[in-house]
């Protein structure tokens, strides 16, 4: 019976049958390689979002370790009961801790931009003067005494040392009070 349905002297039937045929055959290949594919793609997917975690774990720990050494830093400046100042090389200040500020008489923030030789006293300022330019030309820890002092107002008599970054554009001073300890 199959054999009268079908003419195989008939090219345009058997055309049409083999292609029907093939639709057929490439609907279920087609369906088994679109199940096959969803599931590779479903794999991958999962597997790449398993990298995005352990990526996120990742970034989180290093965020965690960053905040700590942040906290830790922050409070080594800005608590130390030594004053930190960075200046330019024009002595102008771009940062400095509250101890500092203190020493200074003034607000930190308020400092900030501020030249730090309006802070030394008219005494001292030959003094700082050839310490700062030291620090400049010999690229080594230099050290001074002087006396800090605003509008002809003594503030504090300080121990100095002062070292230029690697980079030559700043300058790094500590200052330690010893008003207590001078006679002078």
């Amino acid at each position: 019976m199959i054999n009268e349905e079908l003419d195989f002297t008939d090219a345009k039937m058997l055309r049409e049958k083999a292609e029907k045929r093939l639709n057929e055959k490439q609907k279920k290949e087609s369906g088994a390689l679109m199940e096959t594919d969803v599931h590779k793609l479903l794999h991958e997917l999962q597997v790449h979002q398993i990298e995005l975690e352990m990526q996120n774990e990742e970034l989180r720990q290093s965020y965690e370790i960053a905040e700590t050494a942040l906290k830790k830093y922050t409070m080594l400046f800005d608590l130390s009961p030594m004053g930190y100042f960075s200046l330019d090389a024009e002595g102008t200040i771009s940062d400095l801790n509250f101890t500092g500020a203190d020493m200074l008489g003034e607000r930190r923030f308020s400092l900030i931009n501020s030249n730090f030789k309006l802070f030394i006293s008219e005494d001292s300022r030959p003094v700082f003067n050839n310490f700062f330019k030291r620090i400049y030309t010999s690229n080594a820890k230099e050290s001074c005494e002087l006396l800090l002092g605003y509008n002809n107002q003594p503030l504090c008599r300080v121990y100095m040392e002062g070292v230029v970054t690697e980079d030559e554009q700043k300058c790094l001073i500590s200052a330690v009070d010893i008003s207590k300890f001078s006679t002078g």
